[in-house]
Order: structure tokens, then C-alpha cells, then sequence
């Protein structure tokens, strides 16, 4: 007969399990300029369009809740011409109880975990819209959230990296 080890009956201290609850989401603002329509341009045109991510995340009054929000910052062009199809731009929202995260991994966990709760019904707004502003339904790819946490950690830290080398006057 083992005792603990050989049966696996040994254990680590015990981490709370992670828990997150979406109690709410919500489109905070919502922006769409339909630049073509309002020219008068008509005719199949092949877009190019481009899309910018901004995340943000804080604490709300109420423990363990936090405010999430993705910014999207599309804008279309015509590939020939470059003439702008359309802008939207959206701040989509959730609120979300979270227990059980370490402090150290609250932050990308914010940043990451949550917005991948909350993109596909993003996704879907922005293809509604697009679709009633009289474009093809913009159907977005997957958003690498982790990808975007890390390269702005890279960026803070470069930024800090500047700021604390020392400068050369002599």
C-alpha cells in the first residue's frame, strides 16, 4: 500500500477554480458613415478594408466586476482609387463577475478571455450593419486577443525602456 505519492492522492495547495459570468453586454457607441451611398457611387467595387483593435477593461464598483470593451475601428476603400466605401466604428461592452483569478493573471485575463467571450456577438453586429448600410455582409476573421495583449506589453515596456535610458548630451 503507497502512501499519497504512488496513487496520486497527494496534492498542491488547492487554487480556486476560475469563475466568469458575462452579466451583461451592450453596444456603448456605435458609428456608421456610409461615404459611398452619400457620393452617389454605385457600381461593383472591390473593397480593401482595414481593421483596428483597441481593448480596454476596469473595475466597476461591485466586487469581483468589470467593465470589458472592445473598440473596432473599421474603414473600407475601394482597391482602385482608394475612394472610402465606409467607416464604422463601434464600443462594444460587457460587464462580467470574476472570482477566482489570480491577481497576477486578472490583467490578461481581462484582455484576453473576456473579448473572446464577447467578439462573436461583435462579429455579428458589424456584419448586420454592414449589410443594411447596402455593402456584403462584413464577416471578420477570428481576433488573435492574445496575440494584441502581448504586442501592447511589448510596447509599454519598450516605451518604459526609453524613458528610463539615459540620454546622450556629452
Amino acid at each position: 500500500m503507497a502512501e499519497n505519492g504512488a496513487n496520486g492522492n497527494s496534492k498542491a495547495p488547492e487554487t480556486p477554480a476560475v469563475q466568469m459570468k458575462v452579466l451583461g453586454q451592450f453596444v456603448r457607441d456605435l458609428s456608421f458613415e456610409n461615404v459611398m451611398a452619400q457620393k452617389g457611387a454605385s457600381g461593383d467595387v472591390q473593397p480593401d478594408v482595414s481593421v483596428q483593435v483597441n481593448l480596454d477593461a476596469k473595475k466597476r464598483n461591485d466586487e469581483g466586476q468589470f467593465e470589458v470593451m472592445i473598440k473596432l475601428n473599421i474603414e473600407s476603400k475601394a482597391k482602385e482609387g482608394g475612394d472610402v466605401l465606409f467607416i464604422l466604428e463601434i464600443e462594444y461592452a460587457g460587464i462580467f463577475q470574476i472570482g477566482g483569478v489570480p491577481d497576477d493573471q486578472l490583467h490578461p485575463f481581462l484582455l484576453i478571455e473576456c473579448p473572446r467571450m464577447l467578439f462573436p456577438f461583435l462579429r455579428r453586429i458589424v456584419s448586420d450593419v454592414t449589410r443594411d448600410g447596402g455593402y456584403p455582409p462584413l464577416n471578420m476573421d477570428n481576433i488573435d486577443f492574445v496575440q494584441i495583449y502581448r504586442n501592447e506589453m511589448a510596447r509599454i515596456q519598450a516605451q518604459q525602456a526609453a524613458k528610463e535610458a539615459p540620454t546622450a548630451d556629452a
